[in-house]
C-alpha cells in the first residue's frame, strides 16, 4: 500500500474511535462523541491534534492482540474565540475510556504543554476508571496527573467537564482543578458504587443519588455548574474563560465601557426592619454591567453568592451574604464556598468586590461538631491572604464575627464603603440589650418598655455606619444608588496597587 494511503487510512481508523456502533450508542444516550465534544468548544478548523498514533504498550491478558484508537483520549491545542487553550478528552467508545499508561502520558504531556505555554487547560472526562488489565501502570498514571493538576494550580486555570462516570481515583484529578461542570443525568463522581456501598453498610442507593450532577452541585459542592447537555457544557466553559486570564501573570481582558444611569429604585431595595429578606441578586445586577452577572455554585450554600461579573468592562468576582437564604448567614459550607473562590479570584489577578449583609455564624451543634471554627478560619485565610484589590460594601447588618470575615479592613480591604442602612456591631440591638441591661430589665418596674428603651439606645448607637467611620473602618458611606460609579473610581485607583507579603514557603490554611 501508497505510504500516504495507508496514512489517511490509518487516520480514519483514529478518526472513528470505537467505531460507527459504538458511536451511535453514545448518541442514543445524550452525549457526543470526544471529538464533537472538542468541536463544539473550539474556534472551527483551529484543533491541532497531538500523540494521535500513541499505542498502549502491555501485554498483559490479551492486550498485546487489541488496538486502541488514539488509546482512548483525544490531546491537543484550540482556540476559544481566538484564544488557545489545551484540551484532552476522553473517549468513552474506546476501552470505556479507561486510563491505562499510555492514556495516562497523552494527558500529562498535554499538561505540560500547558504550563510551559501559559494557557488553560480543559479536561473532558468521559470514562470507566483505571484500565484494569494493566495493574500499577494505571495507577501510576492518575498519580502522575494529580500531581500535575497540583503544580498547575494557581498558575494557569483547570476547568473539568464530567461528561460520563467518573469513580474511584479518577475524580481527585477534577477535584483539584479550579471548576467543575457536570452534565445532568450523564454524568457521575463518585469514590465507590452502589454495589460497594451496599456489601459494606448496607445502604442501597442508586448511581444518580450517589455521584448524579444535581448532588455534587447542591449538596457535596464538589461541582460548580450543572449543564443541561454536552453542548451546554461547552458554553459553560466558553463563558468561565471569557471571565478570566489564560495565566497568573496576565490580567483579564478588559470589555467595553458601559455607561448605566444610577438606578434610583435602588436605594429603597433594603427593608426598614433588619429582619426582612431581600434578594442580593437583585441588588447586584442593578450595580454590574447588564448581562455580565455569571454566579458560580448557584446551587451550594446559598445564603452565601460567588459570581464573576463586569464592572464598566472590567471583570470582578463577588462575594456577598445571600439575605433570601437563612438571613445570610456564615456557616460551614457557606465559608469553604467563599474561601476558594477568593483564593481562585486572589490567584489570577482578578478584584474581588464583597457585599455584607449577615446576622453572623450559624449558632448549633452540628455546625460547632462539624467544625464551623475551622471552617470560618478558611474565610479569614483566604481574604487576608489575598493582595488584588478589594473592596467592600456593607448594605444592612454585619454583626459580630462575620463582620470582620466579610472582607472588613481588618483583613486587608482597600476600601470599605457602607449604605446608610448599615449597621455594624457584636450583635443585633435586642440580643446586646439582653445582655448589656440585664440587670436592668429584670428590676424594673415595667420590663417590657425598659428593654424596649434599651434595645432602641443600643441601636441609636451602633445600629448604623457612623461609629465605625468614625475610627476609619468605614472610608466612606455612599446612597445605594453611588454604589456603581464609585466601585468604577475604586477599582481605577486600585489597578496599581502592589502589596508586599512576608517571605515564606505557603501559609498553612486551616484545611
Amino acid at each position: 500500500m501508497d505510504r500516504n494511503d495507508d496514512l489517511l487510512k490509518r487516520r480514519e481508523t483514529i478518526r472513528l474511535g470505537g467505531g460507527e456502533e459504538r458511536i451511535k450508542k453514545q448518541h442514543e444516550e445524550g452525549k457526543l462523541t470526544a471529538r464533537e465534544r472538542i468541536a463544539t468548544l473550539v474556534d472551527e478548523g483551529s484543533f491541532f491534534e497531538v500523540d494521535d498514533h500513541i499505542r498502549h504498550r502491555s501485554t498483559y491478558f490479551g492486550l498485546d492482540q487489541k488496538y486502541f484508537p488514539a488509546d482512548g483520549v483525544i490531546t491537543g491545542i484550540g482556540s476559544v474565540d481566538g484564544r488557545e487553550i489545551a484540551i484532552f478528552s476522553q473517549d468513552f467508545t474506546v476501552q470505556g475510556g479507561s486510563v491505562g499508561e499510555m492514556h495516562a502520558k497523552k494527558i500529562t504531556k498535554i499538561q505540560d504543554m500547558a504550563m510551559k505555554m501559559g494557557i488553560p487547560l480543559v479536561g473532558i472526562n468521559d470514562s470507566g476508571g483505571a484500565r484494569i488489565q494493566e495493574g500499577v501502570d494505571s495507577l501510576y498514571g492518575y498519580g502522575e496527573i494529580f500531581y500535575r493538576n497540583t503544580l498547575a494550580s494557581g498558575v494557569i486555570p483547570q476547568i473539568t467537564v464530567i461528561a460520563g462516570p467518573c469513580a474511584g481515583g479518577a475524580v481527585y484529578s477534577p477535584a483539584i482543578t479550579d471548576f467543575v461542570i457536570m452534565v445532568d443525568k450523564t454524568s457521575k463522581m463518585f469514590i465507590t458504587g452502589p454495589e460497594v456501598i451496599k456489601a459494606v453498610t448496607g445502604e442501597d442507593v442508586t448511581q444518580e443519588s450517589l455521584g448524579g450532577a444535581e448532588v455534587h452541585n447542591s449538596k457535596s459542592g464538589v461541582a460548580h455548574f450543572i449543564a443541561k447537555s454536552d453542548m451546554d457544557a461547552m458554553q459553560i466553559v466558553k463563558k468561565i474563560l471569557s471571565y478570566i486570564p489564560s495565566n497568573n501573570m496576565e490580567n483579564p481582558k478588559m470589555g467595553s465601557e458601559i455607561e448605566i444611569e444610577s438606578d434610583g429604585s435602588i436605594n429603597s431595595i433594603v427593608p426598614q426592619s433588619s429582619n426582612k429578606p431581600y434578594d442580593m441578586i437583585d441588588v447586584l445586577n442593578r450595580i454590574v454591567d447588564p448581562g455580565t452577572f455569571f454566579e458560580v455554585q448557584a446551587k451550594f450554600a446559598r445564603s452565601m453568592i460567588t459570581a464573576f461579573a463586569r464592572i464598566n468592562g472590567r471583570t470582578v468576582g463577588i462575594v456577598a451574604n445571600q439575605p433570601k437564604v437563612l438571613a445570610g448567614v456564615l456557616d460551614i459550607d457557606s465559608s469553604d464556598k467563599a474561601a476558594r473562590f477568593i483564593r481562585f479570584l486572589d490567584a489570577f489577578n482578578i478584584p474581588i468586590i464583597t457585599f455584607a449583609d449577615t446576622p453572623g455564624f450559624l449558632p448549633g451543634t452540628p455546625q460547632e461538631y462539624g467544625g464551623i471554627i475551622r471552617h470560618g478560619a478558611k474565610l479569614l485565610f483566604a481574604y487576608s491572604e489575598a493582595s488584588v484589590p478589594k473592596i467592600t460594601v456593607i448594605t444592612r447588618r454585619d454583626y459580630g464575627g462575620a463582620y470582620i470575615a466579610m472582607g472588613s479592613k481588618h483583613l486587608g480591604a482597600d476600601i470599605v464603603l457602607a449604605w446608610p442602612t448599615a449597621e455594624i456591631a457584636v450583635m443585633g440591638a435586642d440580643g446586646a440589650a439582653n445582655v448589656i441591661f440585664r440587670n436592668e430589665i429584670k428590676n424594673s418596674v415595667d420590663p417590657e418598655k425598659t428593654r424596649s428603651e434599651k434595645i432602641k439606645e443600643y441601636a441609636d448607637t451602633f445600629s448604623n455606619p457612623y461609629v465605625a467611620a468614625s475610627r476609619g473602618y468605614v472610608d466612606t458611606i455612599i446612597l445605594p444608588s453611588e454604589t456603581r460609579s464609585v466601585l468604577i473610581r475604586g477599582l481605577e485607583i486600585l489597578g496599581s496597587k502592589v502589596e508586599g507579603k512576608p517571605s515564606k514557603k505557603h501559609g498553612n490554611i486551616p484545611l
